[in-house]
């Protein structure tokens, strides 16, 4: 499988693009994942269920299944798992789009907006490898490149899906 990060602050469009870029992958044929990363606490369990009682019991995880899908609940007790360990999880594919996880040294398109006043991330991070944004960036800060980083409009839906495309064929396999 092969494996493409979305990286960018909170409110800048990384699930938007995802869920934009999602039908033109499948629509080449390609078998996508997600992988999505965030910082607030979730449970899609709920109180009282079995499952939510297992798990208050002590369970390390509890897998859902039924006939249309099937759900792993494993408890980290602030001890989150690496992202190799959530990939190795997954059932085989052609491609995971891994939504934050900015930090991991995997090829990622850096998702940036105006309005959030956040600072860039690709002049600290080699493996950004362009930027979707609604505004150029500012001129690379390597003066080895004086080339502005490469740059692709938020609405430019399929020049970003054939940029994740070749670049995340074009890396080592996970």
């Amino acid at each position: 499988m092969k494996i493409f990060g979305i990286a960018g602050y909170s409110g800048s469009g990384k699930t938007t693009l995802i869920e934009r870029v999602l039908p033109l992958l499948v629509a080449r044929g390609l078998k996508v994942a997600v992988i999505k990363h965030t910082h607030h606490d979730f449970d899609i369990d709920r109180p009282g269920k079995d499952s939510w009682r297992a798990r208050e019991a002590g369970a390390a995880a509890v897998l859902l299944s039924s006939d249309h899908r099937t759900a792993l609940l494993t408890e980290h007790r602030d001890a989150p798992p690496p992202l190799a360990d959530l990939l190795a999880q997954l059932p085989p594919c052609d491609l995971v789009l891994v939504e934050g996880y900015k930090r991991e040294p995997i090829p990622k398109l850096e998702v940036h907006r105006a309005i959030t006043a956040k600072p860039w991330l690709y002049p600290d991070d080699p493996h950004i490898l362009a930027v979707a944004s609604d505004i150029e960036p500012p001129q690379a800060l390597n003066p080895a490149s004086p080339q502005a980083f490469p740059r692709i409009d938020l609405d430019a839906i399929q020049t970003l899906t054939d940029f994740i495309v070749n670049h995340a064929l074009s890396h080592p396999t996970a």
